[in-house]
């Protein structure tokens, strides 16, 4: 109902503002058996605010009032990368998709990166976008345990790709060696 309210009034205006959006903000409940809750890298806020139908416009902490300001600084950064790539914000009170990050680069490589997922991340299979990085994929403080196994694997150091971005680590990995695969 609140979306639908923000929507409608949401032709009144074009510069539209965070006030202008439907936003809810709930506390959450914490797992102590998951991994995240004993890991420092995965601070779990207590509280998190979010716009209604936008998955990814949300913000986090550890009061109410914390997690609103966290949201406040979260939409002025959208909006102003928008801005800056042409692009409009999504009006008030309409459902905004979740978007998919691009798979080209990772495409470029199709059985070698079956065999990183296999090998390296150690699953039967997963999905990595352009934007899929080494600590997506692992709750270790750092990457350095992925990186070694990397180097014992293909031989080839990524230790220099800070962001550990993983179409930057097969981009790598495709120019100084051919995939090879262990025999079954």
């Amino acid at each position: 109902m609140l979306a639908r309210w923000k929507w409608v009034l949401s032709f009144r205006t074009r510069d539209w503002q965070l006030a202008d959006y439907p936003i809810y903000v709930r506390r959450q409940r914490h797992d102590p058996d998951s991994p995240f809750d004993n890991n420092p890298r995965f601070k779990l806020q207590s509280y998190i605010a979010r716009v209604v139908d936008w998955p990814t416009m949300d913000g986090s902490g550890d009061s109410r009032q914390e997690a609103l300001s966290d949201l406040r600084a979260t939409f002025k950064l959208r909006k102003e990368n928008l801005a800056g790539e042409g692009k409009p914000l999504p009006r008030p009170g309409t459902n905004v998709p979740i978007q998919i990050a691009s798979q080209e680069r990772v495409n470029a490589h199709p059985e070698l990166a079956e065999d990183f997922i296999q090998r390296i991340l150690g699953l039967p299979w997963a999905f990595i976008s352009d934007q899929s990085s080494l600590w997506h994929f692992h709750t270790g403080e750092d990457d350095d345990a992925m990186i070694a196994k990397i180097r014992e694997v293909y031989g080839v150091d990524v230790s220099d790709i800070e962001s550990g971005n993983l179409s930057e680590i097969l981009d790598r990995i495709a120019v100084t060696q051919p995939v090879s695969r262990p025999k079954p």
